[in-house]
């Protein structure tokens, strides 16, 4: 046995920091926290100081019991989480749990997993730090109190399976806000003008003009004034400039950079950062911090000088904008400066070289570069043409990074010839284009996250699971409006003579983007009417300041909570009693057939249309389609939905019908439905469209092999060419013929698919000859000789226990009985 027990909550991070210690040391993991607020009740004593009731869940408690055995056989026990509040919380409950004796328990952190940050931190091991778990017990009780308060108002108020949340609720409402901001825009149009100059020398010179004309009119008067006009060069400034490189990342920046660049999800983002931190190639992920360490900085400068020269060299600290920067003591960054690439995961190590640049690149010389502007005057008129374009002289941090952009950006300057002033220029074309105001742009999520950090709401580590949640909930949805087109005016001048061209743009694009759905509208327009002070901006930033200042050590976090409750419980006490039920609903018009009214309104499935007042017994529901929302759609659109279902005849003795669902428009053909192709309008299928796509879905699903006496379908979905099998959807590669696929294709395909499919080995009780794989996109399976039992996907095999497995297993097969012994009787 060891003599010394180093606890870490990841098994990753376990195995790396193993190969730094010696054979004293076992390092065991606690998988995150071991103990939290019981899932089924609230789990905090109000009455008595906001006491948490901890509890240790079922699938930890073996675990528990295992540390605490190796506990007491250790001479010393080193808590070794995470260095923020989350990893503070995680070692005091190890400490609590497993009932530690303060005497040889220590503990220590650091800020990336190599062998002298760990060798560092066990010769300063410190103790646990209760500030940090009292910032971290308090943002975890006052979002307890705030979900189980509010959630079961939402229930009774809105609409059964809701919930609130403190940061969630927030994020909700910046993305209905700037949805309502679109959608009371009104674009307005307006001429921009450009022009083609050429130089004595014969290059060419672009120009725009510094106004904009308000009507077309107005542009085309301004084209005919240029119809035979001469112009130079008025004015002619150059300048020298400079450009800086940004600090390094922190949590949020790099969830922005990796969504503009790389295009990865703000959860994939922290995903990957999280194993390339345990793997030690870079230091801790979840940080506000945009320091670098002496350490750091002499690292990068010396890689900097070895690999682009001294010239490129410029070391710079960085100041925090965020206030109460305090989740680590560094930006993040790599753990070895002249490793400039990772031979890994094609997602990580891409992720690894953003990190990499941004950091040597905060480290490097400023980009100098010569600016020049240039004015274009004409000889019968005061409007003035203007052209910019910059000269790069010293490449300095461009070299290796250059920061992304949130907005669409803009035409990138190029060189401008040498120009001198009053040169003659000739004018090639000047051209009035049309243009529309743009509403402001909906959140992405890394736009969301920029916004978050600059209110100060949440912090870095809750950025991810926020999105996550408000999308899982169906508050927010990912956009997928391929937009609509539109048609705009181009006036040209050229050679005197004035052309005009109808051109089209795509508008209103909202794929990839939050959009808010139906629910999140509802629920965020009765949270603010009646829990206004939770919702506001300002209340959630500083409820993270007092988090800050509770972790500091300057108040109590019970007065800090005791304050909160006072205003906040009553307030939903009075709400239950008084507020109205919400459900968003809209009166669109009067039905013509019946002379009732026509509304849309929030029910018990979803936004729905009505037909009738609520008292009426003959009044008529329709569901809304998916494509469809509460906030604008019209009556007309509406009262097409009381058309469906339509019956269209028989077709193959079955009945066909058109209708809408849940799900969107489609075909039924007896027990057999057929979703409509995007963008078509179910009113509009004819009966030979709807036997078209009957047949189209019969030959699809028609099997075009057989394996394992199960037939194989193939398709063709938004991720290209597949095979189904078994429930299974096989991408199938262009290394194939995919219109001729032989046997042993589908065979190979099949099998490599299976294999893949494992993503590891949850358990393995060899003794008792069972196995449970984790499946990564199917089911997970427990495996014991020839019996193989797939569990329902909504079962988290890595929380199995040996005695429910055996059980699964005994259920699975039943004991055989004993049959009874023949007898044998005598005929009479």
């Amino acid at each position: 046995m060891a003599k010394n027990l180093v606890i870490v909550e990841s098994p990753a991070k376990a195995k790396t920091i193993e190969k730094f210690l010696g054979s004293d040391f076992q390092v065991e993991s606690s998988y995150g926290h071991i103990a939290d607020l019981p899932s089924k009740e609230i789990g905090v004593d109000v009455e008595n100081g906001f006491k948490p009731k901890y509890e240790v869940s079922a699938d930890k408690k073996a675990l528990v019991t295992k540390l605490k055995s190796l506990s007491k056989q250790a001479e010393t026990v080193w808590l070794a989480s995470d260095e923020d509040r989350e990893g503070e919380a995680i070692s005091w409950h190890l400490s609590e749990e497993l009932k530690l004796d303060k005497q040889k328990t220590k503990r220590i952190v650091f800020h990336e997993i190599t062998k002298s940050a760990i060798l560092k931190a066990i010769e300063n091991p410190r103790e646990i730090d209760y500030n940090l778990v009292n910032a971290q017990q308090a943002r975890r009780v006052l979002d307890r109190l705030v979900g189980y308060e509010l959630s079961p108002v939402l229930w009774r108020k809105v609409k059964g399976g809701l919930s609130a949340g403190r940061v969630q609720s927030v994020s909700v409402r910046l993305i209905v806000e700037r949805e309502r901001e679109i959608q009371s825009f009104q674009p307005v149009a307006s001429y921009s003008v450009t022009a083609e100059f050429v130089n004595e020398s014969g290059k060419v010179v672009k120009a725009k003009l510094a106004k904009n004309f308000v009507t077309k009119k107005e542009a085309e008067d301004f084209l005919n004034q240029n119809i035979g006009t001469t112009y130079k060069v008025g004015e002619l400034e150059t300048k020298p400039t400079k450009k800086s490189p940004t600090a390094p990342f922190t949590t949020s920046t790099l969830q922005q950079e990796a969504a503009r660049k790389l295009y990865l999800p703000v959860g994939i983002t922290m995903q990957l950062a999280q194993r390339l931190y345990e793997a030690g190639l870079i230091t801790y992920m979840r940080t506000d911090s945009v320091n670098l360490s002496k350490e750091a900085m002499d690292a990068a400068q010396a890689e900097i000088i070895k690999s682009y020269g001294k010239e490129f060299s410029k070391p710079r600290t960085f100041a925090n904008k965020s206030k109460g920067a305090q989740e680590a003591h560094e930006a993040i960054r790599p753990t070895d400066m002249s490793r400039h690439t990772v031979n890994i995961d094609r997602d990580q190590a891409r992720l690894y070289d953003l990190i990499w640049k941004r950091t040597l690149a905060s480290q490097m010389s400023d980009a100098e570069l010569e600016r020049t502007n240039v004015k274009i005057e004409a000889n019968n008129h005061s409007e003035v043409f203007t052209a910019s374009g910059e000269v790069l002289l010293f490449e300095g941090f461009l070299k290796v990074y250059l920061e992304g952009n949130d907005e669409d950006e803009e035409e990138q300057e190029g060189m401008l010839p040498a120009l001198k002033v009053n040169e003659r220029l000739e004018n090639n074309y000047i051209t009035a284009t049309e243009r529309y105001s743009r509403p402001p742009a909906r959140y992405t999520e890394a736009s969301l996250v920029k916004k978050l950090e600059e209110l100060g709401i949440g912090r870095p580590s809750t950025y991810a699971p926020t999105i996550s949640t408000i999308i899982n909930r169906n508050y927010v949805e990912k956009g997928n409006l391929e937009g609509q087109e539109r048609k705009y005016h181009q006036l040209s001048l050229q050679s005197g003579k004035i052309n005009e061209k109808v051109l089209k743009e795509n508008t209103g694009s909202d794929k990839g983007k939050l959009v808010p759905t139906d629910i999140g509208t509802i629920v965020t327009d009765f949270l603010v009417k009646n829990f206004g002070a939770i919702l506001e901006y300002n209340f959630t930033a500083k409820v993270e300041q007092d988090f800050d200042e509770i972790a500091e050590g300057n108040i109590e976090w019970a007065t800090m909570m005791q304050e909160f409750y006072d205003k906040f419980h009553p307030n939903v006490k009075d709400v239950e009693a008084n507020a109205d039920r919400e459900s968003g609903e809209r009166i669109l018009g009067i039905d013509p057939a019946t002379g009732k009214p026509v509304l849309v309104r929030l029910g018990k499935f979803g936004p729905m249309a009505q037909i009738g007042e609520a008292e009426d017994e003959d009044k008529k529901f329709a569901s809304l389609r998916p494509d469809q929302n509460i906030s604008n759609v019209t009556l007309d659109e509406v009262l097409g939905l009381f058309l469906l279902p339509k019956n269209l005849g028989l077709y193959k003795g079955e009945e066909v019908e058109v209708s809408n669902g849940r799900y969107g428009p489609y075909v039924r053909h007896g027990s057999l439905f057929i979703s409509l192709p995007k963008g078509e309008d179910p009113l509009d299928v004819t009966m030979d469209r709807a036997q078209e796509l009957i047949d189209q879905k019969a030959q699809a699903d028609a099997p075009i092999a057989v394996y394992k006496g199960l037939g194989v379908q193939k398709g063709v979905g938004r991720f290209g060419a597949f095979i189904k099998w078994d429930g299974l959807f096989i991408n199938v590669s262009k290394k194939y013929d995919f219109d001729n696929l032989s046997q042993t294709d589908i065979e190979e395909l099949i099998e490599d698919k299976l294999q893949k499919n494992i993503d590891k080995v949850v358990h393995n009780w060899p003794e008792e000859g069972i196995v449970v794989e984790k499946a990564r996109w199917g089911r997970s399976v427990i495996i014991k000789g020839k019996i193989k039992i797939e569990l329902n996907k909504d079962v988290d095999a890595s929380k199995l226990t040996l005695k429910e497995v055996q059980e699964l297993i005994e259920k699975k097969t039943p004991a055989k009985k004993t049959p009874a012994k023949k007898t044998t009787a005598k005929k009479k």
